[in-house]
């Protein structure tokens, strides 16, 4: 039986290791996500219009709609911020903070491999946003 790796922290910060880890990680969701996509256009049926006679029908079908195209979008975003990611270990600026330009941590990135800020940036961007929302 092969044991999975795990980055750790009593090795070196994005060494070959955790840069090789990450990038698997990245693509598997990339393509978990192509993946994904592709089969929930060949299960829908895209010639099917909003034809019903009956308006509730028409309103049901037309909210489905919508809400599978933010979910394209936020698909389509997320795949964007998956890119970027995978660049960043490309060009050895991959997990650390845009903000301060500390490790952003392995635990945090295990679990949000796209995470661009530490948790500390994290946390007083979003004080931030929440002050500006109670404005």
């Amino acid at each position: 039986m092969v044991k999975k790796y795990t980055p750790n922290s009593k090795e070196k910060y994005m060494c070959e290791k955790h840069k090789t880890f990450f990038k698997k990680k990245l693509m598997d969701w990339k393509n978990e996500i192509i993946k994904s996509n592709a089969e929930n256009l060949f299960a829908k049926d895209v010639d099917q219009e909003i034809s019903s006679p009956d308006i509730i029908d028409q309103a049901s079908s037309h909210t489905e709609k919508t809400l599978e195209m933010r979910t394209i979008n936020r698909q389509r975003k997320l795949l964007t911020k998956i890119e970027k990611a995978i660049k960043k270990i490309e060009n050895n600026t991959y997990g650390y903070c845009e903000e301060t330009g500390e490790p952003i941590g392995l635990k945090r990135l295990i679990a949000r491999p796209i995470a661009t800020l530490s948790i500390e940036a994290q946390e007083k961007h979003e004080r931030n946003e929440k002050i500006y929302a109670e404005s």
